[in-house]
């Protein structure tokens, strides 16, 4: 693989990096690959690095089924619930697609992510990548990923167990409660709270993937249920397309969102926002400082599609 020009990632702005850069790609050498990253965070490291080595292992874990579900007791924003219930409706009147087994889902989108050249530099916008996925139906073919920011296509290596199949995000719930319940059985990562790991894996699931229409409408309305959504009235994704948005500040630093057009109420994409001054490497003894008011990750989806083999466009 080329190297690409060394650039400290700050820690806690590892969301879109992690949807986008960091794919289900399963690799024989697994063992050697590190943990899941989760937002909490990872210290500063190479673009290329992280690439390289997250590449090798699938980054979304299917909740546990161990324990029993208790529905978070909160009122949920007025604003809120309107937004993600249009955005349910518009995702029910979407036809469900015939898909055959052995073909591919195709998502074309553009992303960013705040980086700084040096240690002690601030941070500031990355450059847009454009990024496209090739995935198997059944997972029971290669699958391929494309993105400038890496350079040469990296295979998506064969895997029907994955939870990132089309026919395994087939099998989720379509009842809003059951789909909450799922969401919030996610004990993974370094979150600050249940709700904030339930967030963090509705952006995931809602994001490199195809979703059929009623499970789409079930984990919208699931998320308008989480306590500490907040309505954002004006959002921008990464190709600069404005849209309302819902958002969740998991601990006080920065603010992750889903953006939808304010017309179709399709999902547009997802964006971090820094709201407070933070040092991009705690601890040493220079220190970069991350602005508040800085998109730390942004991305926009562009095309969502089902085509028959892998390398071909809708």
């Amino acid at each position: 693989m080329n190297q690409l020009p060394e650039r400290d990632l700050p820690p806690g702005r590892h969301r879109l990096l992690k949807e986008h850069l960091m794919t289900e790609i399963r690799r024989t050498d697994e063992t050697s690959a590190p943990a899941r990253p989760r937002p909490g965070w990872l210290r500063p490291v190479l673009v290329a690095a992280a690439v390289a080595a997250v590449a090798a292992v699938t980054i979304t874990v299917l909740p546990s089924d161990e324990d029993t579900f208790v529905p978070p007791a909160a009122t949920p924003s007025p604003g809120v619930t309107r937004l993600l219930e249009n955005a349910a409706l518009a995702a029910e009147h979407q036809k469900a697609p015939e898909v055959r087994d052995d073909q591919f889902t195709y998502v074309r989108s553009k992303v960013a992510w705040g980086i700084s050249e040096h240690t002690c530099k601030p941070a500031t916008a990355g450059p847009l990548q454009t990024r496209e996925v090739w995935k198997s139906v059944d997972g029971e073919s290669e699958g391929r990923v494309r993105d400038t920011g890496i350079g040469e296509p990296l295979p998506i290596e064969p895997d029907s167990d994955s939870n990132r199949t089309y026919r395994k995000l087939e099998k989720l719930p379509t009842d809003t409660d059951e789909m909450l319940a799922w969401l919030y059985k996610n004990k993974e990562g370094e979150g600050h709270s249940a709700a904030s790991l339930a967030f963090d894996l509705a952006v995931e699931t809602a994001g490199e993937t195809i979703l059929p229409p009623k499970v789409s409408a079930a984990l919208y309305r699931a998320v308008a249920k989480i306590p500490g959504v907040v309505l954002v009235k004006d959002s921008v994704d990464a190709v600069g397309r404005h849209g309302t948005a819902v958002g969740f500040v998991d601990d006080g630093s920065s603010r992750q969102e889903l953006i939808f057009d304010r017309k179709s109420m399709i999902l547009l994409g997802s964006r971090d926002v820094v709201l407070k001054d933070s040092p991009t490497n705690p601890g040493e003894v220079c220190d970069g400082i991350i602005k508040a008011g800085s998109v730390q990750g942004t991305s926009a989806v562009l095309q969502r599609a089902f085509v028959d083999k892998v390398g071909e466009r809708p």
